[in-house]
């Protein structure tokens, strides 16, 4: 959400804002948020106004009756009452006039980051560079649900028999694979100086619409019923409310931490042939990562946000690249987002494994997290970017280490977390 004071003196750049990202439809939103903002502050001095007179003439009550001025105390005090009838009624006002600002406020996207790439979708976002090089075997790479099948380490028919499609059972030694995969990821960025943490898995209605647009939330949340409780989509969601209604103080910032959590997604729409198996699914596990900090700092700690994921898959011998998200692509409370992509020698291309965003103050804002500056208060700059989500994560890496016979090598930085072994073999 971005700042009504900053709609309110540059309405122009907002629109030319909204037209980047293809959004038109959302152009009279600026003129009504506007008109119903000088309405609020209208209302909010005449509110004012009353406060003050109410007080000045309750003070001469008090002198009219001293004075034994009967009938100008009545008619102060008449006057006193007729002007808390306005104000009771100017305060409903306000509040409703308050309540349609902030609905519309947050459905106009937030200001995009100079360097973002104009675009309509995702067929327009850019790739910025490539790690590693990407080798295409000499056998024919199965699918990856097929992989694990011959390795006896999914059952996807049990799961859907158990909870519908969406769902998987894993087994064997591809459970630990993706145990392991979690935990190396943990460490990894512990050592990179990160704080791990384990999160609540649900999250409040106030905290849904404080990390996230309402058309997110309605693709992805699922709601407890009869509590006011959302099933996480993503670790994010309930560390950036870890900050909820808090003051930062600034010699303290920034707040690096990574976090353990499963996810649970509705995954509305239907999905092609490489979204089968494990690819898109209704429950995983991943490890997050998320900054809170100054907002100069920011652009900075994005960098080595998406570095952090490049790096690891490449401590995997994974070859990935980095695709930077155009203007119609990304999410409204976004200011700039890189996409992780790794490569999948089955499809000869590469596929996404993970994302990276600066949310600029957007978060902050709308959750009220502030930093206490020697000048006054100010909001602080979220940031989040996967680590690894292992589902995907799995794909690319049994992928890339499969061997002619079926059996799937593990990398000397797995071994410790699968028990010394450096093979996964069929039967």
């Amino acid at each position: 959400m971005i700042d009504i004071k900053f709609l309110r003196e540059t309405p122009d750049a907002v629109k030319e804002n909204i037209k980047k990202k293809f959004q038109d439809e959302k152009l009279p939103l600026v003129d009504e948020v506007i008109a119903l903002d000088a309405e609020n502050r209208k209302t909010i001095q005449r509110m004012e106004e009353l406060r003050a007179d109410r007080n000045r003439i309750s003070k001469e009550i008090g002198g009219f009756m001293a004075k034994g001025m009967k009938d100008e105390a009545e008619k102060a005090k008449a006057q006193v009452a007729a002007f808390a009838e306005e104000q009771k009624s100017l305060e409903t006002k306000q509040a409703e006039l308050a309540e349609k600002i902030t609905k519309i406020m947050m459905t106009i996207p937030n200001i995009i980051d100079p360097s973002v790439p104009i675009g309509k979708d995702d067929s327009e976002n850019v790739e910025i560079t490539k790690y590693g090089e990407p080798v295409i075997p000499d056998f024919e790479i199965p699918y990856h649900s097929e992989i694990m099948e011959k390795l006896n380490g999914i059952d996807l028919d049990s799961a859907r028999k158990v909870a519908g499609n969406g769902f998987y059972y894993l087994m064997g030694d591809i459970a630990r694979l993706h145990s392991a995969c979690l935990s190396y990821a943990r460490d990894f960025m512990i050592d990179r100086g990160f704080t791990y943490c384990i999160p609540p898995y649900m999250i409040r209605s106030n905290v849904v619409t404080g990390v996230m647009s309402f058309a997110e939330m309605d693709a992805m949340m699922y709601k407890i019923e009869g509590e006011d409780l959302y099933l996480i989509g993503t670790s994010e969601h309930s560390m950036i409310g870890k900050f909820i209604d808090t003051i930062l103080e600034e010699d303290k910032l920034p707040y690096t931490l990574t976090s353990y959590s499963p996810c649970f997604r509705k995954e509305k729409g239907a999905h092609g042939i490489e979204e089968r198996g494990v690819y898109r699914i209704h429950q995983f596990e991943k490890q997050e990562m998320i900054v809170v900090c100054k907002p100069e700092d920011s652009p900075m700690w994005f960098d080595k946000l998406w570095q952090n994921t490049v790096d690891l898959f490449r401590s995997l011998d994974i070859p990935v690249r980095t695709i930077e998200c155009c203007s119609g692509d990304l999410a409204d409370l976004k200011v700039k987002s890189y996409d992780v992509e790794a490569w999948s020698p089955r499809q000869k291309k590469y596929f996404e494994v993970g994302s990276c965003s600066n949310l600029g103050d957007a978060q902050a804002r709308r959750l009220k997290i502030r930093i206490k500056g020697k000048n006054g208060n100010y909001f602080a700059h979220t940031l989040n970017n996967t680590c690894v989500a292992p589902p995907r994560m799995l794909i690319a890496f049994l992928e890339n280490n499969l061997n002619a016979d079926g059996s799937v090598n593990i990398p000397e930085v797995l071994k410790p977390y699968m028990g010394g072994k450096d093979k996964i073999t069929v039967g």
